[in-house]
């Protein structure tokens, strides 16, 4: 009966030992994976449309060129005499086509606009990385002060991924303001969270650290966020507007997700924060 009991444990032993192994090797797989492409994941970028929608704008299709030679796609309409001019970055998987309902907006409010396609994206050249980025975001404020707009005209606005572009470019350059919409405290924040298993810190190239960067912002800074954002989580712009400095403004969104800021009325407390006068509008179709 011992010898039986003994065979038993070993073959208990040998197959707890194979499955650690398989549970091992599906692990590194799914590590692995992450991180060959990580970049691919993080910043998603989606086809360019045939047809690009620019809700009947009168928008302005610009190059922009960066300092490491990288040729930007960007839409620009200049503001009404008096209005700022909005420098945005957009998200995550974002192209120029998608913003069509904040330039409708901006539009109405006489505010301008340059929108920019960052490296890799949207016809743009080259390939997105967080130092790319930031090289495209100084580029994008420097093209507009080239045109003769004043750091008192400009407003730098970023979403979601975009807010680390805006974050960084508020450090470089100065601005009316900075607006964050849906901001991260830093990129790797966000993905740790997501994959609570995996060494995030240890290996993600780009984590635009937000958190760490703010400190060194002194402009008036608005932080707009939803409450039911499962992208970019609530906390994380509740964290970062806690480490900026003064004046600073912090909207909670009730009800709103990640990407229906602008729909639920965003751009209205824009203006209010601005100083603007509000400009009634009602869009012509559900967005």
């Amino acid at each position: 009966m011992a010898a039986r009991g003994n065979i038993f444990v070993r073959r208990l032993t040998m197959a707890l030992g194979v499955l650690a192994a398989v549970f091992a090797i599906a692990y590194l797989a799914a590590v692995g994976y992450l991180y060959v492409n990580q970049r691919n994941i993080l910043y998603t970028i989606k086809p360019v449309p045939a047809t690009r929608d620019t809700g009947g704008l009168p928008i302005k299709e610009v190059t922009l060129l960066t300092p490491d030679g990288e040729k930007l796609n960007a839409w620009f309409e200049p503001p009404q005499p008096g209005q700022p001019v909005f420098l945005f970055f957009h998200g995550q998987g974002g192209t120029l086509d998608l913003g069509k309902w904040r330039y409708i907006r901006m539009h109405k409010q006489g505010v301008g606009y340059l929108a920019v396609s960052y490296r890799g994206y949207s016809n743009s050249t080259g390939k997105p990385t967080e130092q790319g980025l930031f090289t495209d975001g100084v580029a994008a404020y420097d093209w507009l002060k080239a045109q003769g707009y004043k750091p008192e005209d400009i407003v730098i606005h970023g979403h979601s991924l975009g807010t680390g572009v805006a974050t960084y470019v508020a450090t470089q350059r100065p601005a009316r303001a900075l607006i964050l919409e849906a901001p991260f405290t830093a990129t790797v924040d966000v993905a740790s969270e997501r994959y609570p298993f995996v060494p995030v810190s240890w290996l993600m190239k780009d984590q635009f650290r937000s958190h760490e960067r703010i400190k060194d912002v002194h402009m008036p800074l608005l932080i707009i966020h939803g409450d039911r954002d499962t992208v970019v989580p609530f906390h994380h712009g509740e964290r970062l507007f806690a480490l900026a400095n003064q004046p600073k403004t912090f909207i909670r969104m009730p009800g709103s997700e990640h990407n229906t800021l602008t729909r639920d009325g965003a751009y209205v407390r824009y203006w209010t924060f601005l100083g603007l006068k509000p400009v009634p509008y009602a869009p012509d179709s559900e967005e």
